[in-house]
């Protein structure tokens, strides 16, 4: 996929973040990933600094670091492109999280789909090896040990949620885990596990070689930094771009060729729907928070479609460890289409939307919380186009039924 615009992390010499990283104390370094305010560019947003402080803190002698390559989320191609470029920045940022925590062993999470980046990537691990950035004493420090290995996913889109990803490294079934405790303290077979996306990682390295100053000097007071996206869909241009955080939906449309845009999809099929007179909105953790996708859809485009693509996937995708999520999603999908077939009544509809926020509030994970996000979306920012499908038919009472579905 194309690179459209010049990438910061880019021009780092290999090796440099964690040749820094290596100059500094332990604490120093987790202070400079907290300082410099990155949060985890998966999606979740939580500080990255503040995680590893959690995870060095723990009495634990053994400690681990992985890096979440399953990146399943629809329309999101980002990290995909950072390991077929840029693989040793993310190696660096693992080994500097491994330094930084008191971690031996790291373990690349890699999406079932990526399979062939899979040699390439042991290439390179071979190479830091025989170069001495991975193994005994990395780059002459005395007591750092690390290495790197490669698990292959599965293709379950729920093991993009880190303790589903564990439990799927553990050899069962990919569920979501209650918490507490958390990862940082009890993860990978109960040894504190630090879990980090592949933007984020290459972030570290960066940070390492530019200083947290530089990191923090764009963005907003709440995001820092800047923001690797996949952007697709009915766009001239479509491709991998960075923008600081805080950036406008109109100006990363505008960027991208978007023209007669009727909605963009933010966060890929779990985001948030955004329409045209919302574009003003900006791309950020307190405004429009996105692991790294926008779908771009134009005003030819029937986006109940769009929402039936999306609940398929959310249904066939489900763990199935929560009801509401495993018949919620069904149900959610045979309702769209009811609807787009002109049967489904306004009854029914408001019983999908109250499916759909029950599933929000009631789901473990957060593949059940996001799936109904599209269709209510559509609801309440295209009501007109939905409304006009509703089936007023009379029921067996002889009333008709002209309920407005909230």
């Amino acid at each position: 996929m194309t690179i459209r615009n010049e990438i910061s992390f880019a021009s780092i010499p290999v090796h440099t973040g964690l040749s820094a990283a290596l100059g500094k104390d332990r604490t120093e370094v987790i202070k400079n990933v907290t300082d410099s305010g990155l949060k985890g560019r998966g999606g979740a947003g939580f500080p990255a600094g503040v995680k590893w402080k959690f995870a060095s803190e723990t009495t634990s002698e053994k400690k681990i670091v992985i890096c979440n390559a399953d990146e399943g989320e629809p329309g999101t191609f980002k990290d995909r492109v950072i390991l077929s470029e840029w693989p040793d920045l993310v190696f660096d940022g693992m080994t500097i999280a491994g330094y930084a925590v008191g971690a031996s062993l790291g373990i690349v999470y890699l999406r079932g789909e990526y399979t062939y980046l899979r040699q390439s990537l042991e290439d390179r691990l071979s190479a830091r090896r025989a170069a001495g950035l991975l193994g005994n004493d990395i780059q002459g420090k005395q007591g750092f040990s690390f290495d790197i290995h490669i698990h292959m996913g599965c293709g379950a889109y729920v093991c993009g949620e880190e303790s589903a990803l564990i439990e799927s490294l553990e050899g069962k079934r990919g569920e979501s885990r209650n918490r507490p405790p958390f990862p940082v303290t009890s993860g990978l077979f109960g040894v504190p596990t630090v879990v980090n996306n592949v933007e984020t990682l290459a972030w570290v390295a960066a940070i390492m070689v530019k200083g947290d100053a530089w990191f923090k000097r764009v963005g907003t007071e709440k995001s820092s930094g800047y923001k690797l996206l996949s952007i697709s869909g009915d766009v001239e241009r479509p491709g991998v771009y960075e923008f600081p955080m805080g950036t406008k939906i109109s100006a990363i449309l505008e960027a991208a060729g978007a023209e007669r845009t009727k909605a963009a999809v933010v966060g890929g099929a779990s985001g948030l729907l955004v329409p045209a007179k919302d574009f003003h909105r900006a791309i950020s953790f307190e405004d429009v928070s996105t692991g790294g996708s926008i779908i771009v859809f134009d005003q030819s485009r029937d986006l109940l479609d769009a929402v039936e693509n999306f609940q398929e996937f959310f249904a066939d995708e489900s763990c199935g460890q929560c009801t509401i999520c495993r018949m919620g999603n069904v149900k959610l999908l045979e309702g769209i289409r009811l609807l787009k077939d002109g049967k489904c009544t306004t009854k029914h509809l408001n019983a999908l939307c109250a499916l759909g926020e029950s599933m929000k509030a009631a789901s473990k994970c957060g593949l059940g919380q996001s799936a109904p996000n599209m269709f209510l979306s559509v609801l309440e920012h295209f009501r007109g186009e939905v409304m006009g499908r509703v089936s007023h038919h009379r029921h067996a009472t002889g009333k008709s039924d002209k309920r407005i579905a909230s």
